[in-house]
């Protein structure tokens, strides 16, 4: 806990068998108090070693439904846990669990709705190894999000996310996209809800066993960016109303 918040960090999991240990380890259990994993129907032996483990919360999907349904079912159930912050953190260690003292820190005293881990902001992802036509692609996509939106986030692709509760519980997101731009439609929920996002440099890597998206779903990612974005500025003049700002 950090000022009598309590920490639950998810981890939405896919073949992440050979990194799942390595992440689980860094994971900074002083602060910590509950950690959920959740399996899309894996092909490896994930859900095996999380509960070797010792990872109290595994839930197993019996059929693969994607990314964005996947953090669905590490949302509601840190809700049910009663969890204060929820942060998402990849097993498949592109992301340092080291970072989570510092996100949360800056949540739980109430800096920040949502704290992201950019990649950007660290001038090492190329060097880290993002490909060429990702980090181009990430460039374009958040100058066209922010003049759209009046933001001025470094990006908002970024898979480390540290969330406020009391944010989630206002956004409908299991009427979100099971696929990858379920990303990008929760923060384009969080930054029509006018709430405080913050940023730390999150240097990423990039590896044989880390997840990433090949050019297609990328190309198919950008498409639904490029949506949700002027979605997002439609109805922000009062022109149209769109289901994903239902409610907000």
């Amino acid at each position: 806990m950090i000022n009598n918040k309590k920490i639950v960090v998810v981890m939405p999991a896919y073949n992440a068998a050979k990194t799942i240990k390595k992440t689980y380890n860094e994971i900074p259990f002083n602060i910590v108090d509950d950690v959920i994993l959740t399996d899309d129907f894996s092909s490896d032996n994930t859900v095996q070693i999380a509960k070797k483990l010792g990872i109290k919360h595994v839930l197993t999907h019996d059929k693969n439904i994607g990314y964005g349904a996947n953090q669905k079912t590490c949302y509601n159930k840190a809700l049910e846990l009663n969890a204060d912050i929820i942060i998402m953190l990849h097993p498949d260690y592109q992301y340092t669990p080291k970072l989570i003292p510092a996100m949360c820190d800056l949540v739980a005293n109430n800096v920040h709705d949502v704290v992201l881990g950019s990649r950007i902001l660290s001038e090492g992802a190329i060097k880290n190894g993002m490909p060429l036509y990702k980090y181009v692609s990430n460039r374009f996509l958040t100058l066209f999000q922010n003049i759209l939106m009046s933001q001025k986030l470094s990006e908002y692709h970024t898979g480390y996310r540290c969330f406020n509760t009391k944010l989630l519980k206002k956004i409908d997101y299991n009427n979100n996209s099971n696929d990858f731009v379920f990303d990008n439609e929760i923060l384009a929920q969080c930054c029509f809800l006018k709430a405080r996002i913050g940023e730390i440099s999150c240097p990423a890597s990039y590896f044989e066993e880390a997840s990433s998206i090949n050019f297609k779903r990328s190309v198919t990612y950008g498409l639904g960016v490029l949506r949700v974005t002027l979605s997002y500025a439609i109805q922000n003049i009062g022109f149209y109303k769109f289901s994903i700002f239902k409610n907000l």
